[in-house]
C-alpha cells in the first residue's frame, strides 16, 4: 500500500465473495444511464491502452455511433457483472500525522451472525 494523504480515510472489508446472478447483473446494467452502458463496452477493464487516451475516446465515438438509435438496447457485455461481499469484518482506518492512526474494526463470527463486535486496533 502506498501512502496518499489525500486518501487518508480508508475502509477494508473481509468476507466471502460470490458472483451476482446473471439476471440481477442484467437488471442493474439496464437501469444504468445509456452512456454508462456504452462505457462498459468502451472499457477493456485493466488492460493496457497502447494508443493512449485517444484510443479510449475513439472507441467511445465508435460505440456511440453504433448505438445512436435510442430504441436499440445496449446489451450487457458478457464479462460485465457484480460481486457480493458478505462481510465478516469491516475496518475503518483514519490516518493521523503522528502515525498513531485510528483503526476501528467491526467483526462477527460468521455471515449468519447478526452480532458485531467493535474493537480498536493498534496502528
Amino acid at each position: 500500500m502506498l501512502h496518499c494523504s489525500a486518501a487518508a480515510p480508508q475502509v477494508r472489508v473481509e468476507g466471502p465473495v460470490e458472483r451476482v446472478p446473471e439476471a440481477e447483473s442484467k437488471a442493474y446494467f439496464d437501469s444504468r444511464p445509456r452512456s454508462s452502458r456504452i462505457g462498459a463496452w468502451v472499457s477493456l477493464q485493466s488492460q493496457v491502452v497502447a494508443g493512449g487516451r485517444q484510443e479510449i475516446e475513439d472507441r467511445q465515438q465508435q460505440l456511440e455511433a453504433e448505438y445512436a438509435d435510442a430504441s436499440v438496447a445496449v446489451p450487457k457485455p458478457e464479462h460485465w457483472g457484480g460481486f457480493l461481499v458478505r462481510p465478516t469484518a469491516v475496518e475503518f482506518w483514519q490516518g493521523r500525522p503522528s502515525r498513531l492512526h485510528d483503526r476501528l474494526r467491526y467483526s462477527r463470527a460468521s455471515t449468519d451472525s447478526s452480532e458485531w463486535r467493535l474493537e480498536r486496533l493498534y496502528p
